[in-house]
């Protein structure tokens, strides 16, 4: 038997400028550059992973820097907005007052399931919502990060719920269970909630019924989200039920920081990843993201990939 999903790894969206990114995720979300490297399958490509204090899986929200590529457009069959977690109600009126203050586009406070929440936007229309964990339950959060410009007790600290808009709703909700064994806790005609692993904000998914035109992908929209499995041994049992159940895949794919498992389920590229090894075995905490970091099997080739790539400086003041 599959050993099952134990939540939520990582998202990885587009954006139209990495250092524009990486100025608002640090200084105004207040989340931690955890590693600066390149795409692994497109070497003149940034890959950014913003994180909690230590990296911790289920805390990355990461970002490609495609060169040249089109605004996406927000719409049906996509992964249509990303959830972050912040400690408590508390929190979400510190946010709410913080982006008034650095003039990010953001809705009001309210409540979506049962907790209160707070949607935003990035300067290219890319859709984030804090998600309250007052009274929550479920996978446990990540460490807020310790030397950050927002409080630790109210500092974003995971990834909350992820929300998919899909016009093939059942069908979808049908893979939902019966591939990931994700638990239905809500069901409505044109809604649904499912728990990944323990459940709770740091493991749920909410899928939306949408029948307006299908997005199109591009800086702004998200690329893909990532669920937990435990280790090698497990992600290679799903590769196993991936073939048993005649779901193309791309095999087991070393990623170095975490291995990886991709598969697309209609519009949406699904991906699971390893816990391990994480982003401390290759640079010291003190000095996380500070400067480009590659794999092994790219080191021999970094003095094309810096000529090539245009550099931002990541160094933060001590």
């Amino acid at each position: 038997m599959t050993e099952g999903l134990l939540g939520i790894h990582h998202v990885t969206a587009m954006t139209d400028d990495a250092e524009r990114n990486y100025q608002f995720f640090t200084e105004v979300l207040g989340m931690r550059l955890v590693k600066k490297t390149v795409n692994q399958d497109d070497i003149y490509t940034y890959h950014t992973f913003f994180a909690d204090d230590v990296g911790s899986p289920g805390t990355d929200m990461t970002f490609f820097d495609f060169p040249n590529q089109m605004k996406g457009r927000a719409g049906s069959n996509s992964i249509y907005r990303t959830g972050l977690r912040v400690p408590d109600d508390r929190a979400l009126e510190y946010y709410k007052n913080r982006f008034d203050a650095y003039e990010v586009t953001h809705g009001e406070i309210e409540t979506l399931f049962g907790r209160k929440t707070l949607a935003f936007e990035e300067a290219d229309g890319q859709k984030f919502r804090l998600f309250s964990d007052e009274n929550n339950e479920g996978v446990a959060p990540g460490t807020p990060w310790k030397n950050g410009p927002v409080p630790e007790d109210k500092a974003v600290y995971g990834l909350g719920p992820i929300e998919i808009h899909i016009k093939y709703f059942e069908d979808f909700k049908k893979v939902l269970t019966s591939v990931y064994d994700m638990k239905l806790t809500v069901d409505k005609s044109d809604a649904a909630v499912f728990d990944v692993g323990a459940g709770g904000n740091g493991g749920q998914v909410i899928l939306i019924k949408d029948e307006s035109p299908s997005s199109s992908q591009g800086y702004g929209e998200v690329h893909h989200v990532s669920f937990r499995v435990k280790n090698h041994d497990t992600i290679k049992k799903w590769e196993e039920k991936y073939n048993q159940m005649g779901l193309q895949h791309s095999g087991n794919v070393n990623r170095f920081y975490f291995e990886a498992l991709y598969t697309r389920v209609g519009h949406i590229l699904i991906e699971l990843s390893t816990d391990g090894p994480g982003f401390m075995d290759d640079e010291p905490y003190e000095t996380l993201g500070e400067s480009l970091a590659l794999p092994p099997f790219l080191e021999e080739k970094r003095e094309y990939i810096e000529s090539e790539i245009r550099p931002f400086n990541t160094t933060r003041k001590k």
